[in-house]
C-alpha cells in the first residue's frame, strides 16, 4: 500500500508538469499573453526542479521522512490549487514555480522510502514501480488533463490535479509509518557524499545518456509528420504507442537491472544507438511505428537502473544525491531541446536521429567507464 500511495502522488505531480503543454493555447488566450510567454511556464517548472530540488533537499536533510513528505505534498496541493484560481499570469507563474521547487525533493524522498524496505537486489524494481506513476502521467494523465481542459477550461485541469494530489496526500498519511529507521541524515553528510567519484559518474550518465531519447521525444511530432510521412492525426496515437512502450520498458528494465545494473545498462544504451540510426533509415511508416515503440521501451528501461545506481553509490546519504540526479534528468531534457533546435536549424530535421544516436553513444562510453571502474575497484560506494 505504501508504494500505491506514493505512486498516486507521483502520478498527480507529474501530470501537473506534463499537462501544461496540452493546455498552453487555452492558458495564453484566457490570460491574454503570447504563446511564448505561456511557454515560460514549462521553462519555469524545469528550472524550479533543477535549482530547487538540490537546495531544498539539502536544507531539509535530517528531517523525519514522513512529516517532510506530507509537508511537500501540502505545498504541491496548494500550488496546483493556486494555479486553478490564479487571477493572472504572474500568480500562475509563481504557483508553477513554487510547485516545481518541491517536486524533486518529494521524488527523492519517495524513492528513498520506496527502497528502504526493499532487498539490495530489488531496489531497481522498487524504483520502477514508483516510476510507473510517471509513465501513467505521460500516457494517461496528460491526455486526460488536456481533455478536461478542452471540455471545462484549463482551470478545471489544475483543479483535477489538486484533487489527485490531495488523495495521494491522504493515502501517504495513512499508509507510511511515522518512523523510517535508518533514513535520517544531516546536511553535512549529504554534501560530503559528492566526494564519491562513482556517484558523480552515475549522475553524469543520467545527464548525458538520456539526451538522445529526450531529443527525439521533444521533436517527435515534426519527425513523424515530416520525414516519417505520418498524417497529423496519427501523432497522438503514436505518442500513445511510445508511452505504452515506455511503461513496459520501465517495469521490465527494473527487473533486469536488479540482476546486473551496469551490464544491462551497457546493452540497453547500445541497442538505443542502433534504434536511433534505424529510425533515420526506416523505409516505411509501419517500421517507424515499431521502432517508436521500441525506443520508448528501451529508453525508459534504463531509468530505474540509473536511479538504483545512484542509491547504491550514495548509500550513506541518498536523498540529496537522488534530488541532484532528478535535476540531471531535467538538464538532459533542457539540453535535448536546445541541441535539437540547433540540429533542425543546421543539418535539418532528419539529422535529429543521428545527433541523438551520438549523444546516446557518449552516455554508453560513460557507462563503460563506470563498469570498468567497478571491475577495477570492486565494491561500489567506496570513497576514492
Amino acid at each position: 500500500m505504501k508504494l500505491v500511495a506514493l505512486l498516486v502522488c507521483v502520478f498527480g505531480v507529474t501530470t501537473g508538469e506534463f499537462v501544461v503543454a496540452g493546455i498552453l493555447p487555452a492558458v495564453a488566450g484566457d490570460l491574454q499573453v503570447s504563446i511564448p510567454a505561456a511557454g515560460l511556464l514549462v521553462t519555469a517548472y524545469a528550472l524550479g526542479m533543477i535549482v530547487g530540488g538540490p537546495v531544498l533537499t539539502a536544507v531539509t536533510a535530517g528531517r523525519p521522512r514522513k512529516p517532510l513528505v506530507l509537508g511537500l505534498l501540502v505545498v504541491a496541493v496548494a500550488g496546483n490549487l493556486l494555479s486553478a484560481v490564479a487571477p493572472g499570469y504572474g500568480v500562475l507563474f509563481a504557483a508553477r514555480l513554487v510547485t516545481a521547487l518541491v517536486t524533486s525533493t518529494f521524488f527523492a524522498n519517495a524513492i528513498v522510502i520506496a527502497t528502504t524496505s526493499a532487498p539490495p537486489d530489488k531496489k531497481a524494481s522498487a524504483v520502477a514501480k514508483l516510476a510507473l506513476g510517471m509513465n501513467l502521467a505521460m500516457i494517461l494523465g496528460a491526455p486526460l488533463g488536456t481533455w478536461i481542459g478542452e471540455a471545462f477550461g484549463w482551470r478545471a485541469t489544475f483543479a483535477a490535479i489538486t484533487v489527485c494530489c490531495a488523495v495521494g496526500l491522504a493515502l501517504v498519511a495513512w499508509s507510511i509509518p511515522a518512523d523510517q529507521p535508518g533514513t535520517r541524515t544531516h546536511a553535512l553528510g549529504e554534501f560530503t557524499v559528492f566526494r564519491n567519484r562513482e556517484l558523480l559518474l552515475a549522475i553524469a550518465i543520467t545527464a548525458v545518456a538520456n539526451i538522445g531519447v529526450l531529443m527525439v521525444f521533444t521533436y517527435l511530432a515534426p519527425l513523424l509528420t515530416g520525414p516519417g510521412q505520418f498524417a497529423a492525426a496519427a501523432v497522438a496515437p503514436m505518442l500513445l504507442v511510445y508511452g505504452v512502450g515506455a511503461t513496459i520498458g520501465n517495469l521490465v528494465g527494473g527487473r533486469l537491472a536488479d540482476r546486473a545494473p551496469l551490464r544491462y545498462q551497457l546493452g540497453a544504451l547500445a541497442l538505443l544507438v542502433v534504434l536511433l540510426v534505424a529510425l533515420r533509415l526506416s523505409p516505411s511508416a509501419i517500421v517507424t511505428g515499431g521502432l517508436v515503440f521500441a525506443l520508448g521501451a528501451v529508453g525508459f528501461s534504463v531509468v530505474p537502473g540509473m536511479q538504483a545506481r545512484v542509491l547504491t553509490t550514495a548509500a550513506a546519504a541518498p536523498t540529496l544525491a537522488i534530488a541532484v540526479n532528478a535535476s540531471a534528468y531535467q538538464v538532459a531534457a533542457a539540453a535535448a531541446g536546445w541541441l535539437g533546435g540547433r540540429v533542425v536549424a543546421g543539418p535539418g530535421l532528419p539529422a535529429i536521429y543521428l545527433a541523438a544516436a551520438a549523444a546516446t553513444a557518449l552516455g554508453l562510453v560513460l557507462t563503460g567507464l563506470a563498469s570498468a571502474r567497478e571491475t577495477a575497484y570492486g565494491e561500489l560506494g567506496q570513497q576514492r
